[in-house]
């Protein structure tokens, strides 16, 4: 479903992606690992075309997207949960969740009863203003937003970030049962066990390159991939 082809990114003069190539078929759970300064949120910037690589390939459903604008990105069924949420703070939940509200590939299958559904604290919160909420609540509304568009494909940058070992296990329950609904997700993340519980494959990147990919069974109990982790 997505496929990534030698994407070199930059920040000004510099060079944060190095032939950066990975794939994610339908249905699966794909993580990207690797420790602060990596390159992960880069990957899924470039991906949703908010840093644009200098050079390389991407495509999504087999169609370039390389060079689109994120909007345009958006309407191909790519739904971006990024890090630190960045919901809007003085609207409320439901607000929040009615902005994002549009058609996808998927029909209507997505909207307001769906995600009151899968995250019910947001239904008990619905009234209130989003930066009144905690982080595990926002992250939530966070997830529950990019729903509300009706993706195929779930970008998630961070979402274990900062939040309660119990909020995490949470978390982890509600992706899967994304997972089971056919929604297919690359997620970034710093907390590895999470994302090994969630996941089917993984991609290990270091200083901007991809050092490993592989099953998940392979990166939990090789010692040496471990290492480019710090486990």
């Amino acid at each position: 479903m997505l496929e990534v082809i030698k994407i070199n990114t930059f920040y000004g003069t510099n060079h944060i992606l190095f032939d950066v190539s990975m794939r994610v078929e339908k249905g699966e759970v794909v993580c990207l690992l690797g420790r602060n300064g990596a390159g992960k949120t880069t990957t899924i910037r470039s991906i949703m075309g908010l840093t644009p690589p200098r050079s390389g390939i991407i495509k999504f459903k087999g169609e370039d997207i390389t060079n689109l604008r994120p909007f345009k990105i958006a309407r191909k069924g790519i739904g971006y949960v990024p890090s630190g949420r960045r919901i809007f703070p003085n609207l409320t939940v439901k607000e929040n969740l009615e902005i994002a509200y549009k058609r996808g590939g998927l029909g209507d299958k997505w909207n307001l009863d769906r995600v009151f559904e899968l995250f019910p604290k947001l239904k008990e919160l619905s009234g209130r203003k989003g930066g009144t909420l905690s982080g595990g609540e926002q992250q939530m509304l966070a997830i529950g937003r990019a729903l509300m568009g009706n993706p195929e494909f779930l970008l998630l940058d961070e979402p274990a970030e900062g939040l309660s070992p119990i909020i995490v296990g949470y978390l982890e329950d509600q992706i899967l049962k994304l997972k089971e609904e056919g929604i297919t997700m690359l997620i970034c993340e710093q907390n590895i066990n999470f994302a090994l519980r969630v996941s089917d494959r993984g991609y290990i990147l270091e200083k901007g390159a991809i050092k490993f990919e592989g099953d998940i069974g392979v990166i939990s109990s090789d010692e040496e991939i471990k290492s480019y982790l710090a486990l």
